[in-house]
């Protein structure tokens, strides 16, 4: 039976415990602050980040991982494993899947499917954790794509935050969208999906936009008892467990993680953002 590796980015955020357990693979992403370059979640947690954000003026930029880093790794892989599925953030968000699918054909020693998971943050990494499980399981490398390309299809997230200055700023919202959430006042709540960030509802407080999140993401998920879901939140525990709350008292998870929000997707939203992801596993 094949063996095979499954290789993510840092932007997916599955939890350490889950990627230790299935053998995946992380390639971080890179953050450069005031003339110094972190690996993201390796040189700086998302603790250190948050504090540090909220002290200063001078903002992060963002780097994909360099195409040394997918080569090094995937010549790796190679020497101990069938084949590799590399799965990454959106397209139209980085350039990290065309970086990757360089990579892999200069290396070409075994298949490597480097997979566009149209989406980003635990959303992404519950598509990668479909793909490890199905490797651990001896799949073979059509059916660990598959399973990959199967929640691709499904999985959705809800998100608001407390400010659309730093998502405007890094070109997700056009002009009219930060205008309007910051003359009015309004809390958006943001939808990812085909890559790109939309606005898909307005709330007049913090507390109105948390209850439509919940609500929206219960009508979703209909009476399926196959759920899988997750909150993620930048430096705002509170809110993120409330959130969690509310939800789970209302829908039968088979599956549930609470994670932070990695230093790199944290320096394009800011802090104080908070999200709740979720699919089913049923056909409908």
């Amino acid at each position: 039976m094949a063996r095979i590796a499954v290789v993510t980015d840092s932007a997916a955020c599955v939890p350490n415990a889950l990627k230790e357990e299935l053998g995946i693979y992380q390639v971080p992403f890179e953050l450069v602050w005031q003339g110094q370059t972190y690996r993201d979640g390796v040189d700086l947690t998302p603790a250190e980040f948050y504090k540090r954000f909220r002290q200063t003026r001078v903002y992060p930029t963002t780097t994909q991982p360099p195409l040394g880093a997918f080569l090094a790794l995937y010549t790796e892989l190679s020497e101990r494993y069938d084949a590799i599925v590399s799965i990454h953030v959106s397209s139209d968000m980085t350039g990290t899947v065309k970086t990757a699918r360089l990579a892999a054909e200069q290396v070409g020693r075994v298949p490597i499917r480097v997979i566009d998971s149209r989406t980003a943050t635990i959303a992404e990494g519950f598509v990668v954790l479909a793909a490890a499980r199905a490797a651990a399981r001896d799949a073979s490398l059509e059916h660990v794509v598959a399973e990959a390309e199967r929640v691709i299809r499904k999985v959705d997230f809800f998100a608001t935050l407390k400010t659309l200055e730093h998502i405007h700023r890094g070109g997700r919202l056009g002009e009219a969208a930060i205008l309007l959430g910051n003359q009015l006042h309004i809390v958006p709540i943001l939808n990812l999906k085909q890559g790109r960030v939309s606005i898909v509802g307005l709330t007049r407080s913090w507390k109105h936009a948390l209850e439509e999140i919940v609500d929206l993401a219960v009508q979703r998920v209909g009476a399926s008892r196959n759920v899988h879901a997750a909150v993620f939140h930048g430096d705002i525990p509170e809110d993120a467990l409330w959130l969690r709350d509310q939800f789970l008292a209302r829908v039968s998870c088979v599956e549930f993680f609470f994670t932070e929000f990695t230093p790199v997707m944290g320096a394009h939203t800011g802090p104080d953002v908070v999200g709740l992801v979720f699919y089913t596993d049923d056909d409908t």
